[in-house]
């Protein structure tokens, strides 16, 4: 069982790339590449929200559960 971080397919809709997404969210590059490389074993629900906002979806959008 694991929660999926779908951050990339965000990023293709939005068109934006991960180095914007880092920016505006105020966190570093390595943070998102963890994130987005399924390497992260928490996050914040303040960065989830910074995310969701940036992105413009809702938090569902970028998360998925796999059995």
């Amino acid at each position: 069982m694991a929660i999926i971080i779908r951050i990339d397919v965000m990023l293709a809709k939005r068109k934006m790339s991960v180095t914007d997404l880092a920016e505006k969210v105020g966190i570093t590059m390595a943070n998102i590449s963890v994130l987005k490389n399924g390497k992260a074993k928490a996050v914040r629900l303040s960065t989830l929200e910074a995310i969701c906002r940036v992105l413009e979806c809702q938090p569902g959008d970028i998360l998925e559960y796999k059995k």
